[in-house]
């Protein structure tokens, strides 16, 4: 029941002390404050790395060729041997829960020579050869054009799809792209699409450095054949890739001569594993971020509870003489529990408004200056905010809890006696 007497009360008390209360709230708004925050910079941490895996389905892996390390059939240990496209049919053909089996090979890099030329310009940048079913594997917007198509892979066609930074340094502003061509290593090839991933995450530079030509194109210009460097593989929705690992290799032993036991033979990259990694460690590190932020909100609860039982000593007399005229412990224990509740959720409010503009400050600048790599919009939801809302109201009421049962002990006789 709203009581306007007891709320004039409540506020003189907490001003007959600025300094004292000021002090006191800090402790809790503080505390609020860096809960808030270190969730927020978890959940932006989180979403920048998990954001990288948006650039290739979670439920896929890469596969390539380490080399034996185990003798097989007169084979000596530490053989190397090329993956064939070969590889590719009888994957697809012997395990029907792979969604997709692509084929990659990789020339140069951005960061090594000069490999690619157009008129004058010339730069460094990282050539793949690819099916079509990539853009499924890797996402990625078409800005203008398209991508590779089967009928290029059939037809050995010499086009490209080429990245954004590939686009800055080959060409002047507001020249046309679509239709023209660029020679890497000597070999013509005309532009058919420019793309960018779907995510900011990751080596920007380096996927903005690539570009991307039909597989068969790609063996034929560079006289790699049918010899696969990797497979990017990506299982249906139902099947976790794991659970084919062994069924994959079994498959390329077999066509590879290579000992059923010797899975070192094979580079391996799961995705799911790390991103079943990743979440885990981020699991861990919001709870760090709970317990580090509990533990220093509980600094400014204790702070609270100690100056509550200040003031219920300060008011021992003016306890007295409200129990004499008849108020009840109730009365006296809801009082202080009150003034308890009141300074924490005011000071809690307050912090969590002011961890909310910082988090909108973070934001601001990320938008103003451009994406930090792993770090992407940090914030909290609603759930967020209900848990601090109670966190604060169970913390107020431990704060006066105390307090309130020294005050309720006192007897009126010996409270008015007291000088």
């Amino acid at each position: 029941m709203f009581s306007r007497e007891r709320w004039n009360e409540i506020l003189e008390t907490l001003n007959s002390n600025k300094f004292r209360t000021f002090l006191t709230a800090f402790g809790v708004f503080w505390g609020i404050s860096i809960l808030v925050l270190l969730l927020a910079l978890t959940n932006g941490l989180e979403k920048g790395v998990t954001a990288g895996f948006q650039n290739m389905t979670s439920n896929s892996c890469f596969l390539y060729v380490r080399g034996t390390s185990i003798p097989y059939k007169g084979l000596p240990k530490g053989r190397r041997f090329p993956l064939k496209l070969g590889d590719i049919d009888a994957l697809k053909r012997e395990i029907p829960e792979l969604k997709y089996v692509t084929p990659q090979n990789r020339l140069g890099g951005y960061m090594g020579s000069n490999n690619v030329t157009r008129n004058e310009n010339t730069g460094a940048f990282q050539v793949e050869g690819h099916f079509p079913e990539y853009i499924n594997q890797k996402p990625m917007d078409i800005l203008e054009g398209r991508f590779i198509s089967y009928s290029d892979i059939d037809d050995k066609r010499k086009v490209c799809v080429i990245g954004r930074e590939v686009v800055k340094t080959l060409y002047e502003n507001d020249e046309g792209v679509i239709g023209s061509y660029i020679k890497i290593n000597g070999v013509n090839f005309m532009v058919i699409g420019q793309f960018k991933l779907k995510t900011s995450q990751g080596n920007r530079e380096e996927e903005g450095n690539t570009i991307v030509i039909p597989f068969s194109a790609f063996g034929q210009a560079f006289n790699t054949g049918d010899n696969v460097d990797w497979m990017n593989i990506t299982a249906v929705d139902e099947v976790n890739i794991a659970d084919l690992r062994s069924r994959i290799f079994g498959v390329l032993k077999s066509r590879h001569i290579v000992h059923p036991d010797d899975d070192g033979a094979f580079g391996y990259h799961d995705l799911s594993e790390m991103f079943q990694k990743i979440s885990g460690l981020f699991s861990i590190l919001t709870f760090i971020g709970y317990f580090v932020g509990a533990l220093i909100l509980m600094s400014g609860i204790i702070g609270i509870s100690n100056i509550m039982l200040i003031v219920v000593k300060e008011r021992t007399k003016e306890i007295g003489i409200r129990r004499a005229l008849g108020a009840t412990p109730f009365v006296i224990r809801s009082q202080i529990l009150q003034e308890s509740l009141i300074l924490t959720i005011l000071s809690g409010m307050v912090g969590i408004s002011f961890s909310t503009g910082v988090i909108w400050v973070l934001n601001y600048l990320v938008d103003l200056y451009g994406p930090i790599d792993n770090f992407v919009n940090p914030s909290v939801n609603m759930t967020v905010i209900f848990i601090a809302l109670s966190i604060l109201i169970i913390s107020g009421i431990l704060a006066g809890l105390i307090p309130a049962n020294s005050a309720t002990k006192l007897k009126p006789v010996d409270a008015l006696r007291i000088e």
